[in-house]
């Protein structure tokens, strides 16, 4: 669905709009025995201890019976590598929470990516004896909700399943996108489109024309301000993207003409750029350098 920073945000605004999703993902879907709790609300998510060093959870939820019982370090992970930082930061955000708060807390990792969630799901090593695991819901472990009560009831998991299900055979992906289409019926106008466009981007080609019909929109129009401010950034950095390229072109193509021996490594350095004035610079240097050498001297 639409640019990693639009995935990332847009899963982000479901917990925080019902801060209780988290906690349904711990128990529901991955059999999490949780404490009783009367509210679950958003806490702040910076875990910055006396340390230089700024430590800050996408979210940190509180399940609370008076006082806090459950803290939830909820991170959105789109991609994880082996020796991620993540891998080091996670533990220490349990561990500034839990001091903060005096009672357990828990990484939740949710990401549309099976792959990442294989990742996740590994144990982190701290030393002898100490390990943090997180848990974690992949694509697989979320609810396919198809009940239109239930959808109403909880519209953030409705969305969310069509995020994590819209891709899947048809039947699966219309049958959830029709019901958190539903579901967005009973909203406020703010929240629906915004839901609405975070089920659109999610579904494959099958499910979208689908959709499509029961909005009665040949091509769907993405309507939420948030989505419409992505979109306007994505195109504006494409532009820019566009037009550095054109000038690291236009550079090496004036030092080719002018005979001027270019390495690969240099070659690279400007191609790489994407500082327009300071590309700018390098453009009207390239017309009078007898090196490429000082094309980078400022």
């Amino acid at each position: 669905m639409g640019s990693p920073s639009l995935t990332h945000e847009g899963l982000l605004l479901l917990f925080k709009n019902r801060p209780e999703l988290a906690a349904e993902l711990l128990r529901d879907a991955l059999g999490v025995a949780l404490p009783a709790y009367v509210e679950a609300r958003l806490d702040s998510a910076d875990l910055t201890d006396a340390q230089p060093t700024e430590y800050r959870a996408d979210l940190v939820i509180l399940l609370v019976d008076g006082k806090p019982v459950l803290g939830i370090v909820l991170e959105v992970q789109l991609e994880l590598k082996k020796g991620d930082r993540k891998l080091y930061t996670w533990p220490v955000y349990v561990a500034n929470l839990r001091a903060r708060l005096e009672c357990p807390v828990c990484v939740l990792v949710v990401t549309p990516s099976e792959a990442v969630a294989e990742r996740a799901r590994a144990p982190i090593e701290l030393g002898p004896g100490s390990t943090v695991t997180p848990f974690v819901v992949g694509p697989k472990a979320v609810p396919i909700v198809r009940d239109a009560a239930a959808a109403a009831r909880d519209p953030e998991l409705a969305v969310l399943s069509a995020m994590a299900h819209g891709k899947d055979e048809p039947d699966v992906a219309i049958s959830v996108a029709t019901t958190a289409l539903a579901a967005c019926r009973h909203l406020d106008d703010e929240r629906a489109m915004l839901y609405l466009d975070l089920v659109a981007a999610s579904l494959g080609k099958a499910a979208r024309t689908a959709f499509e019909d029961l909005m009665g929109q040949g091509n769907y129009v993405f309507q939420s301000d948030f989505f419409k401010k992505h979109l306007a950034e994505g195109k504006a950095a494409a532009k820019a993207e566009g037009k550095a390229a054109g000038k690291a072109e236009g550079i090496l193509e004036i030092l080719d003409a002018r005979k001027v021996a270019v390495s690969d490594e240099q070659k690279g350095r400007v191609l790489a750029c994407t500082d327009i004035a300071l590309l700018g610079r390098w453009l009207r240097k390239a017309v009078a350098v007898t090196s490429a050498e000082e094309l980078f001297v400022e």
